[in-house]
Protein backbone atom coordinates (compact mmCIF):
# COMPACT_ATOMS: atom_id res chain seq x y z
CA UNK A 1 0.00 0.00 0.00
CA UNK A 2 2.65 2.15 1.03
CA UNK A 3 4.43 2.11 -2.27
CA UNK A 4 1.14 2.96 -4.22
CA UNK A 5 0.36 5.85 -2.55
CA UNK A 6 4.33 6.70 -3.01
CA UNK A 7 3.98 5.82 -6.96
CA UNK A 8 0.54 8.09 -6.75
CA UNK A 9 2.40 11.25 -5.08
CA UNK A 10 5.18 10.99 -7.46
CA UNK A 11 2.46 11.04 -10.50
CA UNK A 12 1.21 13.92 -8.82
CA UNK A 13 4.10 16.25 -8.31
CA UNK A 14 5.15 15.36 -11.82
CA UNK A 15 2.06 16.64 -13.33
CA UNK A 16 2.10 19.66 -10.94
CA UNK A 17 5.55 20.51 -11.91
CA UNK A 18 6.03 23.56 -14.09
CA UNK A 19 6.89 23.33 -17.63
CA UNK A 20 10.25 24.14 -18.52
CA UNK A 21 10.53 27.78 -19.71
CA UNK A 22 10.63 28.45 -23.79
CA UNK A 23 13.76 29.56 -25.12
CA UNK A 24 13.75 33.29 -25.20
CA UNK A 25 16.62 34.23 -26.63
CA UNK A 26 16.75 36.05 -30.85
CA UNK A 27 15.92 33.07 -33.51
CA UNK A 28 18.84 34.16 -35.96
CA UNK A 29 22.22 33.73 -36.70
CA UNK A 30 23.67 36.61 -34.75
CA UNK A 31 27.08 37.90 -34.31
CA UNK A 32 28.71 39.64 -31.11
CA UNK A 33 31.75 41.69 -33.17
CA UNK A 34 30.12 42.17 -36.77
CA UNK A 35 32.21 43.58 -39.35
CA UNK A 36 31.35 45.51 -42.74
CA UNK A 37 33.41 43.92 -45.39
CA UNK A 38 33.93 46.61 -48.66
CA UNK A 39 31.77 44.78 -50.82
CA UNK A 40 28.66 42.05 -50.66
CA UNK A 41 27.92 41.97 -47.15
CA UNK A 42 27.84 37.95 -46.45
CA UNK A 43 24.48 37.98 -44.84
CA UNK A 44 23.21 38.53 -47.87
CA UNK A 45 24.28 34.93 -49.14
CA UNK A 46 20.94 33.05 -48.78
CA UNK A 47 23.03 29.73 -48.17
CA UNK A 48 24.86 29.85 -44.43
CA UNK A 49 26.28 27.35 -42.54
CA UNK A 50 28.98 26.64 -39.60
CA UNK A 51 31.89 24.70 -38.29
CA UNK A 52 32.22 23.05 -34.86
CA UNK A 53 35.47 21.09 -32.81
CA UNK A 54 35.42 20.46 -29.94
CA UNK A 55 35.56 23.94 -28.43
CA UNK A 56 31.76 23.74 -29.03
CA UNK A 57 30.52 21.55 -25.88
CA UNK A 58 26.99 21.77 -26.82
CA UNK A 59 25.08 22.99 -29.91
CA UNK A 60 21.51 23.12 -30.54
CA UNK A 61 21.26 21.30 -33.45
CA UNK A 62 17.52 21.79 -34.45
CA UNK A 63 17.51 25.34 -33.37
CA UNK A 64 20.72 25.71 -35.66
CA UNK A 65 18.97 24.49 -38.84
CA UNK A 66 16.02 26.61 -37.61
CA UNK A 67 17.60 29.98 -37.90
CA UNK A 68 19.19 29.33 -41.27
CA UNK A 69 21.90 26.59 -40.64
CA UNK A 70 22.11 24.23 -43.94
CA UNK A 71 25.61 22.75 -43.44
CA UNK A 72 28.39 22.13 -40.48
CA UNK A 73 31.71 20.94 -40.93
CA UNK A 74 32.95 19.11 -38.33
CA UNK A 75 36.78 18.43 -37.09
CA UNK A 76 37.00 15.00 -37.03
CA UNK A 77 40.75 14.82 -36.74
CA UNK A 78 44.61 16.15 -36.08
CA UNK A 79 47.97 14.56 -37.15
CA UNK A 80 47.82 10.41 -37.35
CA UNK A 81 46.30 9.69 -34.07
CA UNK A 82 44.32 13.17 -32.32
CA UNK A 83 40.67 12.61 -32.80
CA UNK A 84 38.76 15.43 -31.63
CA UNK A 85 36.68 13.63 -28.96
CA UNK A 86 33.23 15.96 -29.98
CA UNK A 87 33.14 14.48 -33.46
CA UNK A 88 30.94 11.62 -33.25
CA UNK A 89 28.02 13.81 -30.70
CA UNK A 90 28.02 16.57 -33.46
CA UNK A 91 28.03 14.25 -36.59
CA UNK A 92 24.79 12.44 -35.10
CA UNK A 93 23.37 15.34 -33.70
CA UNK A 94 23.27 17.45 -37.46
CA UNK A 95 21.84 14.18 -39.08
CA UNK A 96 19.61 14.10 -36.78
CA UNK A 97 18.57 17.88 -37.43
CA UNK A 98 18.70 17.75 -41.00
CA UNK A 99 21.47 19.94 -41.49
CA UNK A 100 24.18 18.42 -43.99
CA UNK A 101 27.65 17.57 -42.40
CA UNK A 102 30.54 16.59 -43.46
CA UNK A 103 34.12 16.21 -41.89
CA UNK A 104 37.42 18.06 -41.79
CA UNK A 105 41.20 17.46 -41.27
CA UNK A 106 43.52 19.61 -39.52
CA UNK A 107 46.94 18.91 -41.16
CA UNK A 108 50.27 18.05 -39.03
CA UNK A 109 53.65 18.72 -40.39
CA UNK A 110 55.46 16.37 -38.76
CA UNK A 111 53.73 13.03 -39.48
CA UNK A 112 53.76 11.59 -42.87
CA UNK A 113 50.29 12.46 -44.92
CA UNK A 114 49.80 8.76 -46.14
CA UNK A 115 49.29 8.13 -42.16
CA UNK A 116 46.74 11.40 -41.36
CA UNK A 117 45.01 9.97 -44.70
CA UNK A 118 44.32 6.69 -43.41
CA UNK A 119 43.65 8.38 -39.72
CA UNK A 120 40.66 10.19 -41.27
CA UNK A 121 39.67 7.38 -43.27
CA UNK A 122 39.25 5.29 -40.24
CA UNK A 123 37.44 7.91 -38.00
CA UNK A 124 34.80 10.14 -40.74
CA UNK A 125 32.45 7.59 -41.57
CA UNK A 126 31.72 7.66 -45.53
CA UNK A 127 27.68 8.25 -45.33
CA UNK A 128 25.59 8.59 -48.27
CA UNK A 129 24.50 12.05 -48.63
CA UNK A 130 27.43 14.16 -46.40
CA UNK A 131 29.93 17.07 -47.58
CA UNK A 132 32.92 16.02 -49.11
CA UNK A 133 35.47 16.03 -46.69
CA UNK A 134 37.68 18.61 -46.39
CA UNK A 135 42.10 19.01 -45.84
CA UNK A 136 42.09 21.93 -43.62
CA UNK A 137 45.61 23.64 -44.44
CA UNK A 138 47.32 26.42 -41.77
CA UNK A 139 49.93 27.09 -39.88
CA UNK A 140 50.32 25.61 -36.12
CA UNK A 141 52.11 28.05 -34.35
CA UNK A 142 50.50 26.44 -30.52
CA UNK A 143 51.74 23.33 -31.52
CA UNK A 144 54.43 21.74 -28.70
CA UNK A 145 55.33 19.16 -30.50
CA UNK A 146 56.04 20.48 -34.45
CA UNK A 147 57.71 23.71 -35.66
CA UNK A 148 58.06 22.49 -39.29
CA UNK A 149 56.79 24.86 -42.23
CA UNK A 150 58.04 23.08 -45.26
CA UNK A 151 58.52 25.06 -48.70
CA UNK A 152 55.47 25.51 -51.14
CA UNK A 153 56.41 22.49 -53.54
CA UNK A 154 56.80 20.40 -50.07
CA UNK A 155 53.69 21.13 -48.97
CA UNK A 156 51.85 21.03 -52.13
CA UNK A 157 53.40 17.53 -52.84
CA UNK A 158 51.96 16.22 -49.44
CA UNK A 159 48.39 17.88 -49.89
CA UNK A 160 48.45 15.78 -53.18
CA UNK A 161 49.20 12.51 -51.60
CA UNK A 162 46.50 13.03 -48.79
CA UNK A 163 43.78 14.05 -51.46
CA UNK A 164 44.79 11.26 -53.28
CA UNK A 165 44.07 8.60 -50.97
CA UNK A 166 40.93 10.42 -49.36
CA UNK A 167 39.31 11.06 -52.75
CA UNK A 168 39.94 7.33 -53.90
CA UNK A 169 37.69 6.58 -50.54
CA UNK A 170 35.30 9.18 -50.41
CA UNK A 171 34.68 9.13 -54.08
CA UNK A 172 34.99 13.42 -53.58
CA UNK A 173 37.51 15.30 -54.29
CA UNK A 174 37.84 17.20 -51.12
CA UNK A 175 37.81 20.95 -50.12
CA UNK A 176 41.12 23.05 -49.12
CA UNK A 177 40.17 25.15 -46.31
CA UNK A 178 43.12 27.83 -45.44
CA UNK A 179 43.95 30.92 -44.02
CA UNK A 180 45.90 34.08 -45.73
CA UNK A 181 49.23 33.82 -44.50
CA UNK A 182 49.36 29.77 -45.41
CA UNK A 183 47.61 30.54 -48.54
CA UNK A 184 50.41 32.70 -49.65
CA UNK A 185 53.20 30.72 -48.31
CA UNK A 186 52.28 27.59 -49.96
CA UNK A 187 51.37 29.81 -53.40
CA UNK A 188 48.17 28.11 -53.32
CA UNK A 189 47.16 30.58 -56.17
CA UNK A 190 48.48 27.40 -58.62
CA UNK A 191 47.11 24.63 -56.64
CA UNK A 192 44.59 23.79 -59.41
CA UNK A 193 41.48 21.36 -59.28
CA UNK A 194 40.17 21.60 -55.93
CA UNK A 195 37.91 23.76 -54.53
CA UNK A 196 38.31 26.19 -51.96
CA UNK A 197 36.69 27.36 -48.10
CA UNK A 198 38.44 30.64 -47.36
CA UNK A 199 39.19 32.08 -43.97
CA UNK A 200 38.71 35.98 -43.90
CA UNK A 201 36.79 38.09 -41.13
CA UNK A 202 38.13 41.49 -41.80
CA UNK A 203 38.18 41.79 -45.79
CA UNK A 204 36.26 39.84 -48.49
CA UNK A 205 37.33 36.72 -50.35
CA UNK A 206 38.08 39.21 -53.51
CA UNK A 207 40.83 41.43 -50.97
CA UNK A 208 42.49 38.81 -49.06
CA UNK A 209 42.57 35.88 -52.19
CA UNK A 210 42.81 38.03 -55.00
CA UNK A 211 41.40 35.83 -58.31
CA UNK A 212 40.87 32.95 -56.18
CA UNK A 213 37.85 31.12 -56.89
CA UNK A 214 35.85 29.99 -53.83
CA UNK A 215 33.03 27.74 -52.61
CA UNK A 216 33.01 28.47 -48.86
CA UNK A 217 33.86 32.08 -46.78
CA UNK A 218 34.55 31.69 -42.84
CA UNK A 219 33.49 35.04 -41.96
CA UNK A 220 33.39 34.98 -38.50
CA UNK A 221 34.61 33.99 -35.56
CA UNK A 222 32.20 35.40 -33.18
CA UNK A 223 28.88 33.98 -34.55
CA UNK A 224 25.89 33.04 -32.34
CA UNK A 225 23.37 30.17 -32.36
CA UNK A 226 19.96 30.28 -30.39
CA UNK A 227 20.47 27.98 -26.92
CA UNK A 228 24.48 27.05 -28.04
CA UNK A 229 26.99 28.30 -25.56
CA UNK A 230 29.82 30.44 -26.46
CA UNK A 231 30.97 31.74 -30.41
CA UNK A 232 30.49 29.85 -33.67
CA UNK A 233 32.59 30.01 -37.10
CA UNK A 234 29.82 31.12 -39.47
CA UNK A 235 30.04 30.35 -43.12
CA UNK A 236 28.70 31.26 -46.51
CA UNK A 237 28.03 29.13 -49.61
CA UNK A 238 29.12 31.08 -52.87
CA UNK A 239 26.12 30.57 -55.14
CA UNK A 240 21.79 31.02 -54.70
CA UNK A 241 19.93 28.72 -53.35
CA UNK A 242 18.92 26.64 -56.46
CA UNK A 243 22.95 26.32 -57.05
CA UNK A 244 23.17 25.06 -53.28
CA UNK A 245 20.96 22.21 -54.45
CA UNK A 246 22.85 21.45 -57.67
CA UNK A 247 26.01 21.86 -55.96
CA UNK A 248 24.88 18.95 -53.24
CA UNK A 249 23.53 16.87 -56.21
CA UNK A 250 26.78 16.41 -57.31
CA UNK A 251 29.27 16.63 -54.94
CA UNK A 252 27.44 14.64 -51.62
CA UNK A 253 29.02 10.90 -51.34
CA UNK A 254 27.35 8.37 -52.83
Amino acid sequence: MLTRILIAALVLLTACAPAPAPFTGPMIIGDTDPVRFAGRQPGTFPVRGMDAARFQTSVDWTRAKAVGIEFVFLKATEGGDLADPKFQDHWRGAGRAGIKRGAYHFYYFCTAPEVQAQFFIRTAPKTRGSLPPVLDMEWNPFSPTCRRRPDAATVQDEMRRWLDLVTAHYGQRPIIYTTPGFYEDAQLNTFKGYEFWLRTTAKTPAQAYPGQPWRFWQYTATGTLPNTAGSVDINAFNGSTTEWETWLARRTIR
